[in-house]
């Protein structure tokens, strides 16, 4: 039995969206520096997809006296896909000798930082506090 022409459209239009997106759209590959540190590009991928199409009937029809069952096998297809792909950079890995940091690219930036400082500061109290606590 021979596939509805939907099907085949379908199939071509996903594998062209297989193709531009792979892993290496979301998790760049890696870039490395003269002085050894590592850059992992991150972004975000966002992809649509649509198909549809329909069998319609001429005017005149050249079937001539075919039964009903073997004109609606015969009629002709109509149809269309199409996709769209958005890639937006999010933020990078970068990795320098035994520390890792994940660098966002927004607006928020200054709020990362200070979440990435928390443990630093924390740390530097409770040995402030130890200090004070020795010395009394």
């Amino acid at each position: 039995m021979d596939s509805h022409p939907i099907e085949s459209m379908m199939k071509t239009a996903m594998e062209s969206i297989k193709e531009m997106v792979d892993v290496n759209t979301v998790v760049g590959d890696p870039v490395e520096t003269p002085d050894g540190t590592v850059i992992i590009p991150v972004s975000r991928v966002t992809a649509g997809f649509v198909a549809g199409g329909g069998e319609y009937e001429g005017g005149d029809s050249d079937m001539g006296n075919a039964s009903k069952t073997q004109q609606s096998s015969q009629y002709p297809f109509g149809g269309g896909s199409g996709a769209g792909v958005s890639v937006q950079p999010v933020a990078f890995l970068v990795s320098s000798g035994t520390e890792v940091k994940l660098l966002p690219i927004n607006d928020n930036i200054i709020f990362d930082h200070m979440i990435d400082m928390a443990p630093k500061l924390l740390n530097q109290i409770k040995d402030l506090l130890q200090e004070r606590n020795k010395g009394a």
